[in-house]
């Protein structure tokens, strides 16, 4: 018998300054079975990081030829494709040609440092990829509610979460810019 998912409901407030980006957000998350906590809630601040109106959850984990999130045109077109964790090259080389804008986001800070030293010069020849490096987020599993209200405030370099009586600071950093 297969394990089924578990569903999450996000509320979600989000000033992005850096995008003046101001939005509510109402989101169902689906925690596969193979998944931690942890994992959910870093798609959860990728999201917040690109928010849009057209940005999803793909399935992700369940099927894989989408990412993580995905963000299409009204012609189907994949705009962002949003990646976690260490893919590897010919991973992101399909992502590439697929899509728009590919980001990598990792955010286990030892395993993700070794898997950049040794990818970092073959990335270098996708223009169109951008990566990015989560720190401070040890504890952010225990930010996995079923019911979730929070606040989020990005500034350059810095997620803000917040709820009804806690907050957190998460950084990130860009090790490559698209373009």
């Amino acid at each position: 018998m297969a394990l089924s998912a578990t569903i999450f409901k996000a509320q979600l407030n989000i000033s992005d300054l850096r995008r003046h980006h101001y939005q509510d957000y109402a989101l169902t998350l689906a925690l596969h079975p193979s998944e931690t906590e942890e994992r959910m809630m870093i798609r959860l601040l990728c999201f917040c990081l690109y928010a849009s109106d057209t940005l999803e959850f793909s399935r992700g984990l369940s099927n894989d030829d989408e990412p993580d999130l995905w963000q299409k045109s009204l012609s189907d077109e994949i705009e962002l494709w949003l990646e976690l964790g260490q893919p590897d090259e010919k991973r992101v080389r399909k992502a590439s040609g697929r899509s728009q804008q590919v980001v990598i986001a990792g955010f286990q800070p030892r395993p993700f440092s070794i898997w950049w030293q040794q990818n970092e010069n073959k990335l270098q020849r996708f223009t169109n990829v951008s990566v990015l490096q989560f720190s401070g987020c040890d504890n952010i599993d225990q930010w996995a509610q079923r019911n979730m209200n929070l606040q989020v405030t990005i500034e350059e370099g810095s997620i803000w979460l917040s709820d009804d009586s806690n907050s957190l600071e998460i950084q990130f950093q860009t090790l490559q810019r698209a373009g």
